[in-house]
């Protein structure tokens, strides 16, 4: 089986696949620090509490938007389940072709989705994931990574809020049953909420307006994207787990390299 991690700000997210199929998803929180012996710990104990033998994990690979985080996690890897992992970084064989000004600056996050959106439903196509930032990236028909779009994350947003504004509460990112509120929770929410599917549809609409190419499948992905996507019909497909099946395939593309 098939180890995948990807450490996002926020959460990191594991999933196990079994040849092509997903069959396990947990996460941790990020911002807890931790040394390689707790890493280890917490990613076995929930392995273990699921059924899942860590004798039966084959192979790891990590794709990581938090340095700080990457020896300690690596380490860890290495230490409790005898497998050095593959790292999503330069050097490795994506099959997407960057042409950013400065592909350095694209996150390996933002790679993986593309990898996962290309493969998985063809280009040309724009990737919208919805996580502590919101990004939206345009992948040719050919393969390239043309452009990028970031902007605020919405849990970022409403945490800004809340902590600016002194008399604004913490809420819960809901869709509203009204726009037209009447209290101060619904008027975040509908703001919110309201304000992110114009803001998806406006900058979806202006990609594909500016790169003048036609046809173009728009996927979302993040753990919030899904209240906006049922909220649009800019949004093709809500795909929760894009960036596990991307690190799947860069991890299967490697092994074709490697001659495995």
């Amino acid at each position: 089986m098939l180890l995948v991690i990807d450490v996002g700000n926020t959460n990191v997210t594991l999933g196990i696949f079994s040849k092509e199929e997903l069959i396990g998803k947990f996460r941790l929180t990020t911002k807890m620090p931790r040394t390689s012996d707790e890493f280890g710990i917490d990613i076995c104990t929930l392995l273990e509490h699921r059924n899942f033998s860590i004798k039966d994990i084959d192979d790891v690979i990590i794709a990581s938007v938090v340095p700080d985080m990457m020896y300690s996690l690596t380490s860890s890897i290495i230490k409790y389940f005898d497998i050095t992992p593959i790292i999503v970084g330069p050097g490795i064989k994506t099959g997407i072709r960057l042409t950013m000004d400065n592909p350095k600056e694209v996150g390996a996050d933002r790679i993986v989705d593309a990898v996962a959106a290309y493969e998985l439903y063809g280009g040309p196509v724009i990737i919208v994931d919805f996580g502590t930032a919101t990004t939206y990236d345009l992948i040719t028909k050919d393969g390239s990574f043309g452009a990028g779009v970031t902007s605020p994350g919405i849990s970022t947003s409403v945490k800004a809020l809340w902590q600016e504004a002194a008399k604004l509460p913490k809420i819960e990112i809901k869709k509203p049953a009204s726009i037209l509120a009447r209290e101060t929770v619904s008027s975040m929410q509908a703001g919110i909420v309201y304000g992110y599917i114009g803001q998806t549809e406006y900058i979806i609409r202006k990609m594909k307006e500016e790169s003048k190419i036609e046809d173009i499948k728009v996927i979302a992905t993040g753990g919030l994207g899904k209240i906006i996507a049922e909220e649009t019909d800019m949004i093709d497909v809500y795909d929760p787990n894009l960036t596990l099946k991307g690190l799947q395939c860069i991890y299967n593309r490697c092994k074709k390299v490697n001659g495995k």
